[in-house]
């Protein structure tokens, strides 16, 4: 599949091209972006015909926002698909003050969680407002679940955004603000809570549908498919693990990868050396088999790094791969794959 390649987002009358560009990387994440390099990714992705872009408030504290929209803002508006998120609000703070364990040298806001729907509806505006652009396409309730609050509070959290968040984008919705509405995180169990409260057009779910993780098959990628909902899958390489190999240090969900996960990804690996198949390859290709997924999203922070990345797209990977990671019991047995797909 060649990354360019237009797919039918769900239910709407909108199509994004296989693979995205994700702009977490370009808040400086772990470390410092240049404008240069920034531009510079977004320039590649345009010219090898990616029309996806999703960004967010929370990267960068409004960074990735801005270089969001000045990448874009002298394209064609109607040429690209857009998403951002809500449920972040950033509030003016002086530089010294504002630290932060993922962005380094952010713009000067502090983050604060508003799930409200007052607090929607003004996000959705400052979004607007940072991207100098005229209309979002879809929005995204950003991480309602037990990762980012706990245990004890993501149910209220959770409640909150159900009651004022979706509101807010569903009037938004209804008035053509926004295309699409839908919820953004890292666990496929309170998407599914979410789809079976409201009426969400698509997901963001990052990191939990990969070579490594299928549980969202046992019942909430079936019921997206039943009702035509779309996945954007984010976290294609399980933060880390999933690009690098099982290396020392490794990274698996943002921390240190466990030992399970280390021989879980050396098996794949040896797998792709007889099948002289690339593990970042296969790792990309195999989300977009399933037919709820029409996108997946690559984060990148040099030109470089997204050349390789829409080349991954159209390596060509042979049946017998995904037969021998499936008999090796190293994917699930009702997990699609490009082989399958392709029949």
């Amino acid at each position: 599949m060649d990354a360019s390649t237009s797919r039918r987002f769900g239910r709407l009358p909108l199509s994004v091209t296989a693979l995205g560009l994700g702009t977490a990387p370009l808040g400086n994440q772990f470390r410092v972006v240049t404008e240069a390099d920034s531009q510079a990714v977004f320039d590649e992705a345009w010219n090898a015909g990616i029309r996806y872009f999703d960004t967010a408030p929370m990267y960068g504290h409004g960074l990735a926002e801005h270089r969001t929209g000045e990448a874009l803002r002298l394209r064609n508006r109607h040429d690209y698909i857009l998403s951002t998120k809500v449920g972040r609000m950033l509030v003016p703070a002086r530089r010294e003050e504002v630290i932060s364990p993922f962005w380094v040298d952010p713009l000067p806001f502090q983050v604060s969680y508003d799930y409200s729907y007052d607090g929607v509806m003004r996000s959705v505006e400052d979004s607007l407002q940072r991207l100098a652009l005229e209309y979002i396409d879809i929005a995204f309730i950003h991480d309602i679940d037990v990762f980012t609050h706990g245990p004890e509070q993501q149910p209220v959290v959770f409640r909150q955004a159900m009651e004022g968040a979706y509101k807010a984008l569903h009037r938004l919705r209804e008035e053509g603000v926004l295309k699409a509405i839908g919820v953004g995180m890292n666990e496929w169990q309170a998407c599914q809570k979410a789809l079976e409260e409201a009426d969400f057009d698509c997901f963001l779910l990052a990191g939990r549908y990969t070579l490594l993780e299928q549980d969202a098959l046992d019942s909430f990628l079936p019921l997206c498919v039943e009702r035509n909902v779309a996945i954007v899958l984010g976290g294609c390489y399980n933060s880390g693990i999933l690009g690098t190999g099982a290396i020392a240090g490794a990274y698996y969900n943002y921390g240190p990868a466990p030992q399970p996960i280390i021989d879980r990804v050396a098996k794949i690996e040896s797998i792709c050396r007889e099948f002289s198949v690339s593990l970042k390859a296969a790792a990309l290709q195999f989300v977009l088999a399933h037919p709820a997924i029409p996108t997946v999203l690559a984060g990148t922070r040099s030109a470089k790094h997204m050349k390789e990345n829409i080349a991954l797209l159209s390596q060509g990977i042979p049946a017998e791969f995904w037969d021998a990671l499936r008999q090796s019991d190293l994917i699930r047995p009702d997990a699609p794959t490009p082989a399958s797909a392709a029949v």
